[in-house]
């Protein structure tokens, strides 16, 4: 995984929620140094509440339980899960870092891409069901109202046009930008001079077909790890599965809630 493609996966998976992604502590040490730490430093990242469910490390069946947690004196907690599928487990202790989790929401997506145009900060606002307006953008020829879209994928919209929001990110030196030649040419017109920046349904269109695909190489491989390892966990199918070329580079998290297909 590279900087950028850890940022890919974040916006992918705020898109799919519609809303907010919730990353772990234990995922991100998976995650590029570089790319946390410029993820925590521009805001896309925020401390979130201790997760309410676990991975129970009690067996190797690493079932998804619910977390307990109660007042052990002195001002401590002590985070537990209760085990309902074995006779020999009762309690499992689950520290606090293991509960530890980041967040990142469609409001600071559009704070971040704001600050890439240098729109004035705050002024984004809710335009509507799924539409983030976050400021005026001067093209060459116009100027235009650009908001963010959060429509199932993120992307940036002005008037008729969008554009893909993973197709116009960068990381460098200084951190995660947005192409703001991208935004511009977004802007004055939906022809424009560079073809890579022409928003169309039929890109758009492309995009999702690609994602459907690639969820449907997870279902069949998913289906076939379970004829030859029968028991297991959904979260060790995930991951085996991320270990493979057909992961694309997501991470097991992202795989785990579509390799099951449409619930």
């Amino acid at each position: 995984m590279t900087p950028l493609d850890a940022l890919l996966e974040l916006l992918d998976r705020v898109g799919a929620s519609r809303g907010a992604a919730l990353v772990s502590e234990e995922e991100l040490r998976r995650w590029p140094v570089e790319a946390v730490r410029a993820l925590k430093s521009q805001k896309l990242l925020v401390k979130a509440s201790p997760a309410t469910t676990v991975v129970c490390p009690g067996c190797e069946q690493e079932c998804t339980m619910p977390v307990d947690t109660v007042f052990a004196g002195t001002g401590k907690v002590a985070s537990f899960v209760v085990c309902d599928k074995r006779d020999d487990i009762n309690r499992v202790a689950v520290s606090a870092e293991r509960l530890r989790q980041w967040r990142c929401g469609a409001e600071a997506v559009g704070a971040f891409v704001a600050q890439s145009l240098g729109l004035r900060p705050g002024s984004q606002r809710k335009a509507g069901a799924g539409l983030w307006e976050l400021g005026l953008v001067m093209g060459k020829r116009r100027n235009q109202m650009v908001c963010l879209g959060e429509n199932g994928a993120l992307e940036l919209v002005a008037g008729q046009n969008a554009v893909p929001l993973v197709e116009i990110v960068r990381f460098g030196a200084d951190g995660y930008s947005v192409d703001s030649e991208a935004i511009r040419q977004l802007v004055d017109a939906a022809t424009t001079g560079d073809s890579r920046y022409t928003p169309s349904n039929a890109r758009r269109e492309s995009r999702k077909l690609e994602t459907r695909g690639l969820h449907e190489h997870w279902r069949k491989e998913y289906q076939a790890l379970k004829k030859r390892r029968l028991g297991m966990s959904d979260v060790w199918y995930s991951e085996q599965i991320a270990k493979s070329k057909i992961a694309q580079g997501r991470s097991a998290e992202t795989i785990r809630k579509h390799m099951k297909g449409q619930k």
